[in-house]
């Protein structure tokens, strides 16, 4: 199944993050070691490992010299300016409205045969009812500091989007933690809903759905 534009731009983002943690490691220094040597506060290298903070081009610069690899800072200037870019735009299609970045992912689900599913935090879009997808849309867009004034309307294109769920030529293996079943989103009305539809999409011939208990080790 295709890759959302957000699921993109921030994988994009943590492999610059990513490779910029082994370089530390692999020169030996702690995070507190490379921030006295970048000249900053500990936190920022914190920030920028964990892909919260994009590092800036002399930051990069700094970063590979204080572990002495200077010679692969511009490679990673260049991998972080591509990852801002996807970000970037991705954040300019939110801005433009939470419902039009929904509809932008319509073709790709009816082109998609099979899709396959893990979520260990929220049920998977392709399950969600209206209630659910606009609380947990609402509270993405309140976390990440993007408009959501169409948040309404962006739930129930998602829901639309959805349908895909019924019709034929598709089949969908979807595996949750149980302790998505437990964090409620919305108000009570719309979890029972909500834990309501799984029972209905679990039963359909076209969907595996899986549940791992929480007393799994």
């Amino acid at each position: 199944m295709p890759v959302s534009p957000s699921s993109s731009a921030q994988a994009a983002r943590q492999v610059v993050a990513q490779r910029l943690r082994d370089l530390r490691k692999n020169a030996g220094l702690t995070v507190v070691e490379l921030a006295s040597r970048c000249g900053w506060r500990h936190s920022k290298t914190s920030r920028i490992e964990n892909a919260v903070t994009a590092p800036s081009a002399n930051d990069i610069r700094a970063w590979a010299a204080a572990c002495g690899v200077a010679d692969q800072a511009e490679d990673l200037v260049v991998q972080s300016l591509n990852a801002e870019s996807m970000y970037k735009e991705w954040r300019d299609q939110v801005r433009r409205g939470m419902k039009q970045l929904q509809d932008s992912m319509v073709q790709f689900f009816q082109d998609t045969e099979l899709f396959r599913v893990y979520s260990s935090t929220m049920v998977p879009g392709l399950l969600q009812t209206e209630g659910y997808a606009a609380a947990l849309l609402s509270s993405i867009a309140d976390f990440r500091g993007i408009p959501h004034n169409d948040g309404a309307a962006a739930a129930a294109a998602r829901v639309e989007r959805s349908r895909v769920i019924h019709q034929p030529g598709h089949r969908f293996a979807l595996l949750i933690e149980e302790s998505v079943l437990y964090s409620q989103l919305g108000d009570a009305d719309a979890m029972a809903a909500q834990l309501g539809y799984l029972l209905t999409a679990g039963a359909l011939p076209q969907v595996s759905l899986g549940i791992i208990p929480m007393a799994t080790r």
